[in-house]
């Protein structure tokens, strides 16, 4: 009878030499494995069969993308990643833990957030370290990272969807798999040499407020958890506000094999032997938290046998959770190669919602890749019992009807592309996620904040994002959530004022005030710059003027008439803060006081009144009303001059890769709609050239793929439906506007959809992106946008394209949705309705 350790030698031997072994080249293709599902029919001639095989987790990995290429499944509540350092036991090379041009780790953390932008972002929690050598001091006491971490080489890493591999330069390997709460490892170490396993329970990216460890050398078991939180504590605008506990991660490790030595470390003092430790690391950074922390260690005798394999679950509500977790999800003798056989498959099912024809290798890749990193989130936080950390500090359970609660909502970003692909691909996953932020609402006073990070409210950013991102969810069809409640809640939000909208605290980067001094912006129809409690008030305005007219969308779908009417009209606030004598030569978009003086001087490249933008761009921040700003810019002959400009420079050439204030800038949210704007101003193929141009130049393969931050998904999402040839016309809508398609077919085809929704476009190169003509189900179409239904409902969308500009399609005056007066009766004299600044 084969033993459990033999068997677990003889799968991972099969492993290697299917591939577990091999090293990805930058960029490269991952090789299929040979533990790949067979697919259920033959797919079309040139159909993609395995979409994973084209998955890179490295792209994003530099260049500020800050994805992380560790082992995670669809939406799963564990992320087993590296934590780069760079000598910095409290900082890292990158946001997110891991940055491709570090080549050092100081272990392998359990949770990871897929591109956001704070340094250090978030999570990072419980780095494991696979050590080889004596541990003779406290791990902690190792600020800068000298003796308890190494180096790696890329070529002796492996990364790929659910499964994560690397040979340490101390010559320890660490071998990673997971399932969506628990995870499986294997460490090898050289043969006679000291080998450890360091427990760092403190060190999260963000610090820590406490953090406690137990060894239980009999049973073979290191248990404990982490008090955490602090996302964007160290952010200079507001910062301080945000070094605050927020949730508890659980953790269980076992073991299937005896400790030879156990000890644990507080601070600078190493305890041999010692089985338990606690203290945390406080939440500043440098010489002010360098030396503070716990954790503690297990040893391994390596002279006859040099493997060791561990068992992990992990839980936000309590340590049994976790391994009630591991015990659901990962057998008992499970070993890497068939866990990581698992979550491979479960991210093909994930990625064959959309199947692709044609196109090049490199093509396939950045699409496949980019359609990986949207879909990685929300992430769970809910036990497979069903109880999760409420957002008042005590466990709940989920409501009836409701699948699990998820989390890590990146608001301001994901509202703009991200949440309609998840709508569009993951319907059920989008309802819960609606009800999971609906519940968190309520039990947070009734406040939806703008950037929830598991059980934390995090106030980062500006705007209303939930009000947005809800209202879209319902539009594209997504109903297994409590619409009414949730509408009757941000509506509430909407209008009644709340105290946290006067205060500063936080300000700016991180304002309390979900809707900062509502009051005021209900009285003058905009957010006043000396007054407004937030991080600008022109940039307020637009994110609310959006939110509402989203919110008005809603509440006609709902049959809300009088609540549709109102929310209509401040649709159209962003008027208040548009300025037709900004300049001598055009108006813009631009901050203004509570007596209705602009701010001045006026200059298009700053900041100010903005956040993370300049007013060059967030003057075309108006999807919910192309026509109504191009006839406030004088025409859309003149709106369409001024969006040429801002996508080049005064000689012609591009300019769509960032670092002009005063042009596109494809790393940030509030202007990455713009290239779809020429659709709406009757100048359809220069969005199509625009589109392509920003895919060929700013995107691609390899770690620099990505543009910038990937803000959960965001970034990558517009990838996705740049490639498809659609993009979401405005929050609250269903619309979609078309360009010209990457790839001659794709089918998009979620699992429980009733009617797929194909893309053909046979003539799709390199050379061939103009539209020439378009047909929706075998008719004719001459708009430059789809009708709601179509995302909702499926059908077929098939392009003519060409190598030239065809200047002749769809080029007449849109009609509504390209319009805000398509949102309800009566918005079309809402203008004259809303609040009259004082002009001075």
């Amino acid at each position: 009878m084969e033993t459990h350790r033999a068997h677990r030698k003889r799968l991972r031997s099969r492993s290697a030499l299917v591939g577990g072994g091999v090293a990805v080249a930058v960029g490269a293709l991952l090789a299929p494995l040979a533990a790949a599902p067979a697919a259920s029919a033959a797919p079309p001639a040139g159909e993609v069969r395995h979409p994973v095989d084209y998955v890179d987790p490295l792209i994003g990995s530099a260049g500020g993308g800050n994805t992380y290429p560790g082992a995670n499944v669809p939406f799963g509540m564990i992320a087993w990643s590296p934590t780069s350092t760079a000598g910095d036991q409290t900082n890292t090379a990158a946001a997110n833990g891991y940055s491709y041009h570090t080549t050092r780790t100081r272990g392998f953390s359990l949770t990871h957030v897929n591109g956001a932008g704070c340094h250090p972002g978030a999570a990072g929690d419980v780095p494991i370290m696979p050590f080889v050598g004596q541990v003779d001091t406290s791990p902690t006491a190792d600020t800068k990272d000298q003796k308890y971490a190494a180096g790696f080489s890329h070529d002796q890493e492996k990364a790929e969807p659910g499964h994560y591999r690397v040979g340490l330069d101390s010559g320890a390997v660490a071998d990673l798999a997971v399932s969506e709460r628990a995870g499986v490892a294997d460490f090898s170490f050289p043969r006679g040499a000291p080998a450890h396993l360091l427990f760092r329970t403190s060190n999260s990216l963000n610090g820590s407020e406490n953090a406690h460890i137990e060894i239980d050398a009999r049973r073979r078991k290191v248990t404990g958890w982490v008090l955490t939180g602090a996302f964007c504590g160290r952010r200079a605008n507001g910062g301080e506000n945000n070094r605050t506990t927020y949730y508890r991660l659980h953790f269980s490790a076992s073991f299937d094999r005896a400790f030879s030595t156990v000890g644990t470390w507080e601070n600078d003092r190493l305890a041999a032997g010692a089985t338990t430790a606690d203290g945390g690391e406080g939440y500043l950074t440098g010489a002010d938290r360098a030396g503070r922390g716990s954790g503690g260690y297990v040893g391994f005798d390596t002279t006859r046998d040099t493997d060791v394999h561990m068992r992990l679950g992990i839980s936000y509500v309590s340590l049994a959770g976790a391994e009630a977790n591991l015990r659901a999800e990962i057998a008992p003798r499970a070993s890497v190669a068939e866990v990581a056989a698992d979550g491979r498959a479960a991210w093909d099912r994930q990625l064959r919602a959309v199947r692709i024809s044609g196109g090049s290798e490199p093509r396939r890749t950045a699409f496949y890749t980019a359609l990986y990193h949207a879909l990685q989130q929300p992430n769970l936080v809910s036990d497979t019992d069903g109880r999760y950390p409420g957002m008042d500090g005590t466990p709940h359970r989920l409501e009836r009807g409701q699948k699990a609660q998820y989390s890590n909502f990146s608001g301001w970003d994901q509202y703009r592309a991200q949440v309609q692909l998840l709508a569009l691909l993951q319907p059920r996953v989008a309802g819960d996620f609606a009800q999971s932020l609906f519940n968190f609402a309520r039990q947070n006073g009734g406040v939806w904040d703008r950037w929830v990070h598991i059980s934390g409210a995090t106030h980062v950013m500006t705007g209303d994002p939930s009000a947005a991102t809800l209202a879209t969810f319902y539009a594209m069809g997504v109903r297994n959530f409590d619409a009414e409640g949730a509408f009757d809640s941000l509506y509430r939000q909407a209008t009644v004022p709340h105290p946290d909208g006067l205060s500063d605290k936080g300000c700016p980067g991180q304002c309390e005030g979900q809707r900062p001094n509502l009051a005021q912006y209900l009285a003058s129809g905009y957010a006043a710059q000396d007054v407004c409690h937030c991080w600008g008030g022109a940039a307020e305005t637009l994110e609310d003027s959006v939110a509402d007219d989203a919110l008005a969308r809603w509440a006609r779908l709902l049959g809300r008439a009088e609540e549709a009417e109102e929310l209509g009209a401040r649709g159209g606030y962003w008027r208040n803060v548009f300025n037709p004598d900004a300049t001598a030569t055009a108006g813009s978009v631009q901050a203004r006081n509570r007596d209705g003086s602009w701010v001045t001087p006026f200059d298009p490249a700053s900041d100010r009144g903005f956040a993370q933008g300049s007013a060059a761009t967030y003057t075309w921040m108006v999807p919910q009303d192309v026509q109504g700003l191009a006839e406030a810019m004088g025409g859309r002959e003149t709106a369409a001059a001024r969006l040429d400009g801002f996508f080049h420079k005064p000689d012609g050439s591009w300019s769509v890769r960032g670092g002009d204030p005063l042009r596109y800038d494809p790393t940030n949210e509030p202007g990455i709609h713009a290239p779809w704007l020429y659709n709406a101003l009757g100048q359809p193929w220069k969005t199509q050239e625009t589109v392509r141009q920003i895919v060929d130049t700013v995107y691609g393969t390899g770690p620099s793929g990505l543009p910038g931050n990937d803000d959960l998904g965001t970034m990558s999402a517009w990838y996705v439906f740049a490639a498809l040839g659609i993009y979401p016309q405005a929050p609250g809508r269903a619309e979609a506007l078309l360009t010209g398609p990457l790839f001659p077919r794709a089918v998009i085809a979620p699992a429980g959809r009733r009617r797929a929704l194909t893309i053909a476009a046979p003539e799709a190169s390199d050379g061939a992106f103009y539209v020439a003509g378009v047909r929706v189900n075998g008719k004719p179409h001459d708009t430059s946008w789809l009708d709601g239904s179509f995302l909702r409902g499926g059908g077929s969308l098939s392009f003519d394209l060409a190598g030239r500009p065809a200047t002749g399609w769809a080029t007449a005056r849109p009609a509504a949705p390209l319009t805000r007066r398509a949102c309800c009766p009566g918005s079309a004299s809402s203008a004259d309705r809303m609040p009259r600044p004082r002009r001075r």
